[in-house]
């Protein structure tokens, strides 16, 4: 089933994969509205913390004036990693959407769960398999052209 917001998290994937990164893309929903948007650039940057999720809050903290992002919703074409779940945890996103699962870095379930019930002060509902298979395969492309 087809996602307006999972679909424009999945251009932002594809602006990373023209650019040499892991396509991963991101959007934060509030009230309806995407209020930003992000891609991997950790190889554009030379910095581990550029993550799509991480430049997608940053943008999303400036824009509301707010470290809370409590009214928020996050989609993001893969599984977030452990820094980029403390992140959604710390901003106080409501609701995490993922399309593809990451299996070796995955912590919303596949590695870990950081988002499980009572384990923080905050849990985002969580919503997997997101637009899965489309998200997957800008992931397999990437990493076939890489081969």
């Amino acid at each position: 089933m087809k996602n307006p917001y999972m679909e424009q998290a999945i251009i932002e994937a594809k602006k990373a994969f023209e650019l040499g990164e892991v396509p991963v893309g991101a959007v934060i929903v509030y009230k309806g509205d995407i209020i930003s948007r992000a891609h991997n650039l950790r190889e554009n940057y030379n910095n581990a913390l550029a993550h799509a999720e991480i430049l997608a809050i940053n943008e999303a903290c400036k824009k509301l004036n707010s470290w809370r992002l409590d009214n928020c919703e996050l989609y993001v074409t893969l599984e977030p990693c452990p820094m980029c779940a403390g992140a959604i945890i710390n901003a106080r996103i409501s609701s995490v959407y993922f399309g593809a699962y990451d299996p070796k870095g995955g912590a919303c379930g596949s590695v870990v769960d950081l988002f499980m019930k009572g384990g923080f002060n905050h849990s985002p509902a969580l919503y997997c398999g997101i637009m899965e298979d489309a998200c997957e395969e800008v992931l397999k492309e990437f990493f076939r052209k890489l081969r």
